[in-house]
């Protein structure tokens, strides 16, 4: 929002390391100690087949990027809603 005038539309922000849906389930489920089942369903004809951001915009006119790891912001995120769900 505190752009210039050259800077229009969306600005993708995101984690440009690609894993697949399965690959962040296993590590979810790993990384809580779940026992929860994966269910495979159709995918949506609209489903992307590319979850890779393009931060080169965030990058070149924010000077932003991800400093945080895929796992130490699962284990955040899990430390965080564990200690909500336990208050």
């Amino acid at each position: 929002m505190d752009t210039g005038d050259d800077v229009t539309g969306p600005v993708n922000l995101g984690n440009p390391g690609e894993f697949t849906i399965l690959e962040l389930a296993e590590k979810i489920i790993a990384l809580t100690g779940s026992g929860s089942e994966i269910v495979f369903q159709p995918l949506p004809g609209d489903d992307p087949q590319q979850r890779r951001p393009d931060i080169l915009l965030a990058k070149k006119h924010l000077d932003w990027e991800p400093k945080i790891g895929l796992e130490d912001g699962l284990h955040k995120a899990i430390d965080y809603f564990s200690s909500v769900i336990n208050r």
